[in-house]
Formats: structure tokens, sequence, C-alpha cells
């Protein structure tokens, strides 16, 4: 086996990657490039992205032509924008993994007996990212995309993931999470939210009444694996205004708890 073959070692994968000699500083400034678009206008000019990426301007200039060469960038006089080729990114994510392709068909049969927006999540540092998702578009704000980026001490799904947990990582979050309050009901101490996620552990799903956006109450349960590990959370979205919280737990718990049941074998490895 060459080296170039060698399977990591176990010190390797718990090395903090940017302390690590394999840590590639170019790679992981063009993919900070990339992101600086996310949420912005369409087109940014140089400046921009540096103000937003927090890079030197020779930095980001460099990254954007060879982004551009790559056509992953397209130019326009001062301004610059994605191309649709960096679709394929994501794509190489959905098409490998195979957990959007096994849950969007519960998402959509959850959908239609319920009702209601419908997602699965994974937890990736302080935030969970939508990975297959079925809309309802009652309300707007319930209209999220797959990629959506969400904060974690205040969504179902990410207390869920946070309940999974083993302490070391569970403390990582703690140290490094910013428990921001985006309604007046968010809970914002650490106390506060160490308590709700041992709620969520004992219970084994999580309601969120209006902590992330008002009117907006959510309800998640873990997906596990065919092992038994917990690889993402399902949730079903609602406003709270029309869906009261006993019709949560008691209509809408069991159809989430039997889809993630029968999701179960179908989620190898």
């Amino acid at each position: 086996m060459s080296d170039a073959d060698a399977v990591l070692s176990a010190d390797e994968l718990l090395e903090d990657p940017a302390d690590s000699r394999n840590y590639v500083t170019a790679l992981a400034r063009g993919l900070a490039v990339i992101r600086a678009f996310s949420g912005q206008n369409q087109q940014m000019t140089l400046s921009d992205v540096a103000r937003v990426a927090d890079l030197p301007r020779a930095t980001v200039r460099r990254c954007l032509l060879t982004l551009q060469a790559l056509g992953y960038v397209d130019v326009a006089g001062r301004f610059f924008s994605l191309s649709p080729q960096v679709l394929t990114l994501a794509q190489a994510y959905l098409r490998s993994s195979v957990l959007p392709r096994v849950a969007q068909p519960f998402l959509e049969r959850i959908s239609e007996a319920v009702g209601e927006s419908c997602s699965v999540s994974i937890l990736h540092g302080a935030e969970v990212i939508y990975v297959a998702r079925s809309s309802r578009k009652r309300i707007a704000s319930l209209h999220r995309d797959v990629g959506t980026h969400l904060p974690a001490h205040c969504t179902s799904m990410g207390r869920v993931l946070l309940a999974s947990l083993p302490a070391k990582e569970l403390s990582v979050f703690f140290r490094t999470a910013e428990l921001e309050p985006l309604t007046p009901f968010t809970i914002t101490t650490e106390a506060g939210l160490r308590a709700a996620v041992a709620q969520v552990a004992r219970d084994g799903f999580c309601v969120v009444d209006q902590e992330m956006e008002v009117d907006l109450r959510s309800l998640a349960v873990p997906l596990r694996n065919a092992s038994g590990r917990v690889v993402a959370a399902l949730n079903v979205s609602t406003q709270a205004s029309r869906t009261p919280d006993d019709v949560l737990r008691t209509r809408i718990l069991p159809v989430l708890r039997g889809t993630a049941a029968d999701m179960r074998p179908l989620l190898i490895g």
C-alpha cells in the first residue's frame, strides 16, 4: 500500500485539523471564498468577498481567479458570482450519501399524512444542516431548502442531535457555540440548554416552541442507522398559532417515530 492510500491513524483523526501537517491552507481559503457568497447578493466585488471571508485581498483574488478557471465562478467587470457548477459540489454529497436518498420518499409521505413541512438534518459544529426536505408552504418562513444552516441550540433537530453527543463532544459545543437569542423565548444560558438537552435524551424527542422564530413550533426525533447510532434528526415544523403542543405529541410524534423505525434498517453504515 502506498502512503497516499494509507489509512489515517487514530491520532491523525483526533488532532485539530488546523494544526495538522496535512492541512491544506489554500484549499481552506478557497472554500471560505465560496462560502462568502452564502446569504449575500448574487454578485460581489473582490473587496466584498475579502471582507466577508476575512482574508487578504491578494489571497481572495488568487482564489477567485482559480475558481473562475475551474468554472466555479463567473466574472462580469468588477463583479464575481458563483456559477451553476458549484451545485455539483452539493450533488456529490447528495449522490454519495445514503441518508438523503433514503429520507426523501419518507419525508414526502410524512408531509402528505400530516400536512406540514418535514426535514432531515445533520449536526455540523454549532449548526444543523438540512440534507433532505419536503415542504408544505403554509407560511413563507417555513420554506427552507436543502443546504440551509440553522443554529443547533434553538432548533428541535439541533437539540435531538446534541442529546446524542458524548459528554466530551457536548462540552466542545458549549465552549464554541454562541447561544444567541433569536426570540424572547430562546434559551441562552448553558445551564438552561444543558437541562433542555438532558430532557430530550430522556424523552427521545424534542419540541421547541417559538425559540427560533415567533409562531414557529417544531418537533424532532433522532434517526438511527442500522447499527443504532444517531446519524440525523427528523422533524416537522408548524405554526404555533395553528397547531397546539398536544397535537404534535399525540398525533405527529407517533408518525415521526414510526417513520424513523422504518428508515433505520435502510441506513447502513
